[in-house]
């Protein structure tokens, strides 16, 4: 059981840094095959690994993690301004406003995101990942993220670990 637990930690964890991995599948599939295995308990970890790997999308989007070197040019080197990426700037500039926008709300509203960050954690709209990167964006403070994460994953893991127990019951009548 201990070693179905780390492994529920890893997928978590890996799910949370490549969304290519689906922890609410593993969750299900071992909900269903070990009976011995308390879906509360399930849920705690799952809830734990899942926001431990999206901490490392807060901090790098607050700015606490410092990107490699490769990667920091990469995105913050000159580049000349070519017809084509001039076309793009200006496409692109009601995006930049409206994040700008965005931001400034949150910092005058700070409730407004952490509701609408602890929603998404349960149901996943808006999507996790964009709540959790805005989160690191307009600073949310790191016990809050992790508070309003843990729960609302909490519930969302624990709701799934325990849903097919529930159906089988519903069955059986």
């Amino acid at each position: 059981m201990f070693g179905l637990l780390c492994m529920t930690l890893g997928v978590a964890f890996g799910s949370a840094i490549v969304p290519l991995i689906t922890v609410e599948v593993w969750v299900i599939g071992l909900a269903t095959s070990e009976a011995g295995v308390h879906w509360l308990l399930v849920g705690a970890v799952a809830a734990i690994g899942q926001v431990a790997g999206k901490f490392l999308y807060y901090l790098a989007a607050r700015g606490s993690i410092k990107l490699p070197k490769f990667l920091h040019d990469r995105l913050h080197r000159e580049r000349p301004m070519t017809p084509r990426r001039e076309r793009w700037h200006k496409r692109t500039k009601w995006l930049r406003t409206k994040l700008e926008s965005i931001r400034e709300r949150c910092h005058r509203h700070p409730h407004w995101m952490t509701g609408t960050y602890g929603v998404s954690s349960i149901v996943g709209i808006p999507p996790f990942m964009a709540t959790t990167v805005l989160a690191g964006f307009v600073q949310m403070p790191a016990s809050t993220f992790l508070a309003a994460g843990i729960i609302g994953r909490f519930i969302r893991f624990s709701a799934l670990a325990a849903s097919p127990a529930l159906f089988a019951s519903w069955l059986r009548l």
